[in-house]
């Protein structure tokens, strides 16, 4: 299996994932709706096929001649693209899907827009008929620097739940041994990484690091910043408070441990990843 298609390589768990594909010697398409966007990420050594996931046609056309697909997507085309990738590969000679899901997709907590549109992506792939593994990650730490905005870091909820932190660079890592190692075939594999440790506490680490300014975290009540949403007409904000919600109700769920033992554990722990990260911007 020598060229993958991947579709959301430029986005936070999408880049990772078609560099390490590449570093280990697979031939990558990244499938793009900004071309230009994507040659400035990657370089030109990266095929690029212009298209739109809503488009049927650019997707089939991007799909021919390569042996499997990572669909990265997330968002409100999520599940459209995985129907459509799972509709067309057996017709385009595609042999192999992977697609991110997420550590708490399961039908208990379907009655969530967003995890209701996953399980509905995870089904079109397990039927399609070619081999998969569809991975369940936690929360990468690549998200810390999200929550510092405007000299503030702050979380909504108590998010209360230990969380597995896994670095990118370990998950591009291991969905690329799953193109090369038989043994993830059909597999629904949770994505843990090495240590729990609650978001206040990940993001007070993080601070301390990049921003020694911040003195602490703030923890900002569910309500008020739906309200805050709602009176400034701002519908992202309305939109990630009840993410965050959601995600103070469920935690984190899933077991790591067959997914370590199949693709080899995540080794990045915060500690390393924040002196890398620093190194990296000195």
């Amino acid at each position: 299996m020598r060229k993958i298609l991947v579709l959301g390589g430029t986005g936070l768990l999408g880049k990772p994932v078609a560099a390490r594909l590449k570093s280990d010697g697979f031939e990558v398409r990244l499938f793009a709706r900004d071309p230009a966007k994507a040659q400035k990420v990657f370089g030109d050594s990266y095929e690029i096929a212009p298209g739109d996931v809503t488009n049927h046609g650019q997707v089939e056309a991007a799909m021919r001649g390569c042996n499997g697909v990572h669909i990265s997507i997330g968002g409100e085309f999520d599940r459209l693209s995985a129907e459509t990738v799972a509709e067309l590969a057996p017709s385009t000679g595609v042999e192999y899907i992977t697609y991110v899901s997420g550590s708490t997709v399961c039908p208990q907590n379907g009655w969530f827009p967003m995890i209701a549109q996953k399980l509905e992506a995870e089904k079109a792939i397990r039927e399609c008929g070619v081999g998969y593994t569809i991975f369940c990650p936690t929360w990468p730490m690549e998200q810390l620097p999200r929550f510092v905005r405007d000299g503030r870091a702050a979380i909504i909820g108590e998010q209360p739940a230990p969380l597995h932190w896994f670095a990118c660079e370990d998950f591009g890592r291991m969905v690329s041994n799953a193109y090369q190692r038989e043994n993830s075939n059909r597999q629904r594999l949770f994505i843990h990484g090495p240590e729990a440790i609650p978001m206040k506490e990940a993001l007070e680490r993080y601070i301390r690091v990049f921003h020694p300014e911040i003195k602490s975290v703030t923890v900002m009540p569910v309500w008020l910043a739906k309200s805050m949403g709602v009176l400034t007409r701002n519908p992202m904000l309305k939109f990630f408070a009840e993410l965050m919600n959601y995600f103070n109700k469920t935690g984190e769920l899933g077991d790591g441990s067959e997914t370590n033992r199949l693709l080899g554990a995540p080794e990045i722990t915060l500690e390393t990843w924040l002196e890398s990260r620093q190194t990296n911007t000195e």
